[in-house]
């Protein structure tokens, strides 16, 4: 399988499976001498870790992570960095009973087709536990942008539709998506969206979710012309994550339906402080960040492993229905906020070298 490393200057390569005996990552282009140690990644990891609560997987992870490489007296070396977390509560026997068809809505006829095998213990490869290793290369990219941008720079990932219910934005409040099981800004739909996603767990079903993730601090200059655009490679950073299909920057899809004085982002100076009236672009203009906050949204569709039976195949073609039974989110949107935190991180890191490196600054 090719494939498993992301990034240009700052890359990461992911490796392991859902049920094997360890996840983990090797990062390549971290500069020298940032602090990192372990904690720095752990706590990225607890975000996303599974098991928190009673709208997540009951899957209990401590996903802690050993730095193996690169870093020598908390300090990275600007040699690759090696990262392992291990497995511990795999119950593989659940899958026993369904390994030989094909659950609707995963990879598994798409794996089984490519490649001819499949791990069917949690969907091996093609499982969203693949993701603890992006947080933990994100944690590294965000370590390393706060060394050269400053305590300016912050990235704040949150949800703002659950399903059919969505939040009013305009009540976003950074210090309450932390207090909450839904990563939700508005404290005033949490209460409404505890009573619809306990019901639809119950039902046996599941649902999507929208993400928004906000970049504050970013400076002017990221992202080139053309073929490396920051906001393609943002958007190509947040279609990899497991189960997302579809990425708006800014107004995003919404700008079809604006005229050219609405979509516009009007602009004015007075001294040296420039401002933007408005900012449906989300803050890059040409593929290269204009200065404003960087806003990028991505939909996650419902969980695919449902306990209500569905109609299949086997990979003997013959026609049989499913039901998927075991430890599944009932969103998995809920935990793709601090992924799409940490890939927007890495990407931002990414073109922050790649200027320095062609711009010198």
């Amino acid at each position: 399988m090719s494939f498993n490393t992301f990034g240009k200057l700052f890359r990461f390569t992911t490796w392991g499976e859902s049920h094997g005996p360890a996840i983990g990552c090797i990062v390549d282009g971290c500069p020298p001498n940032i602090s990192l140690n372990e904690q720095d990644i752990q706590i990225e990891l607890n975000k996303r870790k599974p098991g928190q609560s009673k709208f997540t997987t009951q899957r209990k992870e401590d996903d802690s992570v050993q730095i193996l490489s690169g870093v020598f007296e908390n300090k990275t070396t600007g040699t690759p960095i090696s990262l392992i977390i291990y497995n511990k509560d795999m119950r593989s026997r659940d899958y026993e009973t369904i390994k030989n068809k094909f659950r609707p809505g995963h990879a598994d006829f798409t794996y089984f087709k490519k490649y001819g095998i499949r791990d069917y213990r949690g969907g091996g490869r093609q499982s969203a536990r693949e993701t603890a290793a992006r947080v933990a290369a994100g944690a590294i990219a965000k370590k390393t942008l706060e060394n050269k941008i400053g305590k300016k720079y912050k990235v704040i990932g949150a949800i703002t539709q659950l399903g059919i219910l969505g939040c009013d934005t305009n009540n976003w409040n950074d210090k309450f998506i932390s207090k909450n099981s839904f990563f939700c800004p508005d404290k005033s739909i949490v209460k409404l969206w505890e009573k619809y996603l306990l019901g639809i767990r119950k039902s046996g079903s599941s649902c999507g979710a929208i993400i928004e993730v906000r970049a504050r601090g970013v400076p002017v200059g990221l992202g080139a012309p053309i073929y490396s655009k920051l906001d393609m490679d943002l958007a190509s950073a947040m279609m990899s994550i497991n189960a997302v299909k579809g990425v708006n920057i800014g107004s995003g899809m919404k700008s079809a339906f604006l005229t050219g004085e609405q979509n516009s982002d009007e602009i004015s100076q007075k001294d040296k402080t420039i401002k933007f009236m408005s900012n449906n672009a989300g803050g890059i203009l040409g593929g290269i960040s204009s200065g404003q906050e960087i806003i990028v949204s991505f939909a996650v569709k419902p969980t695919s492993s449902i306990l209500n039976s569905r109609k299949t195949i086997d990979k003997f073609g013959k026609n049989t229905s499913i039901s998927v039974k075991g430890r599944h989110d009932p969103c998995v949107g809920i935990r793709a906020v601090p992924i799409g935190e940490a890939m927007m991180h890495c990407v931002l890191l990414d073109h922050y070298l790649i200027n320095k490196a062609q711009c010198g600054k």
